[in-house]
């Protein structure tokens, strides 16, 4: 587990992260959101030592980071996939944490393999690698030492389709074997299909947490878009239980959640075509809780 208590860190007068409280429990993946900037690398350094909190303290295990024996067979950390040793080879970071750590070679072997990297791509040195390549190797020495939580900030950066679709996988896999996994993204979509729970940070401060279902109720926003046989019918439907419907598309958009559209239609005996939450729904709430940090913005007269 980790826990994070009253966390604050300043620079001067510029506070980096405000007074942060949430805990990570074994079993879930946690999703850590928020613009850049808003704190989310910040408070994952103070997490494993690399920066000193200037009040608050985290805790994993019961314990700081610093205090944990052997901390690479407990905690995984993957912080910055492009500060490996860029004269090493895949194959040498991985054995060198191995040793480290009191692992046997044949770890280092499980990982490339788990991670897909190939005995060619092993024996590259790392100023060689692409991007993906570096977040995979990344990704690998994380999980050398088999711990119990993982700390990952931005492991999608780099990745194609398939390598994110495989993160998931992985992430996923990790948790449900009882893993504790703090994942921090600005991709709110990616983090979103793996989540059990997101934390919103805007300038250092959260400002909302829950599963997807709670965040969407507590602001009171959700949608549906709905194509029918019978629009019309579906619509008449809709309008009766008290929802707010309007044309879209070729069907409809019911501010309501698919599960209330679903039980409209069958009740009524309407086949359905289409039915699925619309888009932008978390991605609106995020946008709107964390406005004043966004920099996409643009001065009148300014070249966009």
């Amino acid at each position: 587990m980790i826990k994070v208590e009253g966390l604050t860190r300043t620079y001067g007068a510029f506070t980096a992260v405000d007074d942060v409280s949430f805990e990570c429990r074994p079993g879930t993946v946690t999703g850590f959101l928020g613009p850049n900037g808003a704190g989310k690398t910040t408070t994952m350094r103070i997490m494993v030592g690399l920066t000193p909190a200037t009040r608050g303290e985290v805790t994993i295990g019961g314990l700081h980071y610093g205090d944990i024996p052997n901390p690479g067979r407990h905690v995984g950390v993957l912080l910055d996939a492009s500060a490996q040793h860029a004269g090493r080879t895949g194959r040498e970071v991985l054995t060198l944490g191995a040793l480290a750590m009191g692992l046997p070679s044949s770890r280092v072997d499980e990982m490339l393999a788990l991670v897909s990297l190939d005995e060619r791509e092993a024996k590259r040195r790392v100023r060689n690698y692409s991007l993906g390549m570096r977040q995979r190797l990344g990704i690998a020495h994380a999980l050398l030492g088999d711990p119990s939580v993982l700390i990952l900030d931005e492991p999608a950066n780099g990745l194609d389709p398939a390598g994110i679709r495989w993160m998931r996988g992985l992430l996923k896999g990790y948790a449900e074997r009882g893993g504790t996994v703090l994942l921090s993204s600005h991709l709110l979509h990616e983090v979103e299909i793996i989540a059990d729970e997101m934390i919103l940070i805007g300038r250092g401060r959260i400002v909302a947490r829950g599963d997807r279902k709670s965040l969407m109720a507590g602001a009171g926003k959700s949608a549906t878009f709905v194509t029918a046989l019978d629009n019309e019918a579906l619509a008449t439907g809709l309008k009766e239980k008290g929802l707010a419907v309007s044309g879209a598309g070729e069907g409809l958009r019911v501010e309501a959640e698919p599960v209330e559209v679903g039980r409209v239609a069958a009740e009524r005996a309407i086949v359905l075509t289409d039915l699925r939450a619309a888009d932008g729904g978390l991605e609106d709430l995020f946008l709107s809780l964390t406005a004043d940090t966004q920099r996409e913005t643009t001065t009148e007269g300014a070249p966009a």
